[in-house]
């Protein structure tokens, strides 16, 4: 399907004006970057990126696009001839998904002409904005959750699109799994999921319901044991299925409280290797308050979809740099109060301690490489055809490796500053 309406109206306006003063074919370069983290975060990290490039690829004006235009009077017949043999021929280069990164950190470059880069500007941005929110959210309740693993069971509490999207960048920060079949058929993120309360309630009894959970799935399964009475809802469970009872589901009350009792009463039955399994409307505040808790795994669904109270990661998209009419490349920036801009085509590289932690974000617009930096930013797209799609695999491994070097405070809770400091060179 195309993505070439997925933009704004004055997109097309700028582009048929652009197109009526020659300024359209000017070389041009657009950023992606945060003027700050929102929410008091210590960290953002980077999503979407996959998800950027295919829509990069899918960013076509065919007959049913140019008709919506063209009925509906958005742009001129010479824009409308533009469009429609439109196809992006630049560059781009970003931070790799998985990555973390900072206020000022230009996880997105785009370079081509004005025309060709400032139709993705939305399409960009819509992508970048959600997935990094979630994934930032995503990793701070992976943290928050330690060795335990987490899956995401949040589509029914958000747009379904928007619902495989939040699948995707939550396993890259670290879920274990999702509920979302369309997120494993599209992405390949691992999926689970048993049973909810209507199964047990359609039943003349939970002992019947948990039966026939068992007949169908084996002794592994997992039972959803707060529909009723949870301490008889154990017993029935392990009853049943005796010691190698897979996992029982605790999904209201006291969860720690809840939790505790039921490991006494699982240790006493024999069930000693039963995992408990808790849900119902997690974040990472209540995930680190059940640390000391004898829980084995959580289900998080409203607050991950949501972003956890910052559902964007307040990316804008700036042109910092445009051809002169002698064809030089110049910085631009905008200069508004509260909304400034860096210009100039950037490099961005990250310090390490002494210790192999990092501890600057570097942005460099000079060309130098820093002694020692780890530069930050790949080849995405090479004159149009994309060269940097890697398996989302990868950019799972990515962010643990890059988490495991931050500073120890970049893991705290709390609000406060980012975790490293941004410097410009």
């Amino acid at each position: 399907m195309s993505t070439a309406l997925l933009t704004d109206h004055y997109e097309l306006t700028m582009l048929q004006a652009a197109l009526r003063s020659g300024a359209a074919h000017r070389r041009a370069v657009f950023e992606v970057f945060a003027r700050h983290l929102p929410g008091g975060r210590r960290y953002g990290v980077v999503a979407g990126t996959g998800r950027v490039l295919d829509a990069v690829e899918r960013f076509r004006f065919g007959d049913e696009e140019l008709t919506f235009l063209r009925e509906h009077h958005v742009v001129d017949e010479a824009t409308l001839a533009f469009l429609a043999d439109y196809r992006f021929s630049g560059n781009i280069c970003g931070y790799r998904e998985g990555d973390v990164y900072f206020p000022a950190s230009p996880i997105m470059v785009v370079e081509g002409t004005f025309a060709e880069a400032v139709l993705l500007e939305t399409v960009v941005l819509s992508i970048l904005n959600h997935d990094c929110a979630i994934a930032s959210a995503a990793s701070r309740m992976t943290n928050a959750a330690g060795k335990r693993p987490l899956i995401e069971m949040g589509s029914r509490r958000t747009h379904e699109s928007s619902a495989v999207a939040a699948a995707r960048a939550a396993y890259i920060a670290g879920f274990a799994s999702t509920s979302n079949l369309m997120a494993g058929h599209a992405y390949g993120v691992p999926t689970a999921g048993t049973a909810a309360h209507a199964f047990t309630l359609l039943h003349d009894s939970e002992r019947e319901a948990f039966e026939t959970q068992i007949a169908s799935f084996g002794p592994e399964t997992t039972l959803l044991v707060d529909t009723y009475d949870v301490a008889e809802a154990v017993r029935t469970a392990v009853e049943l299925a005796g010691p190698k009872l897979g996992a029982v589901r605790i999904d209201s009350g006291d969860l720690a409280a809840a939790a505790q009792e039921v490991r006494e009463q699982l240790d006493a039955l024999g069930a000693f290797n039963t995992r408990i399994l808790v849900t119902s409307d997690l974040d990472e505040y209540a995930i680190a308050a059940l640390a000391a808790a004898p829980v084995d795994g959580y289900g998080v669904g409203t607050s991950l979809v949501t972003g956890s109270g910052v559902p964007t990661a307040a990316l804008v998209y700036k042109l910092v740099a445009r051809e002169t009419a002698t064809g030089k490349l110049e910085p631009v920036a905008k200069r508004s109060v509260g909304k400034p801009s860096r210009g100039g085509r950037k490099e961005a590289y990250r310090l390490l301690d002494e210790t192999g932690h990092y501890d600057t974000e570097l942005i460099t617009t000079g060309g130098l490489a820093p002694e020692g930096g780890v530069p930050l930013l790949h080849e995405l797209v090479r004159d149009g055809e994309v060269v940097g799609r890697e398996p989302l695999t990868a950019a799972r491994d990515r962010h643990a490796a890059t988490i495991a070097t931050l500073p120890q405070d970049a893991l705290h809770l709390g609000r406060g500053y980012a975790a490293i400091p941004t410097e410009f060179a």
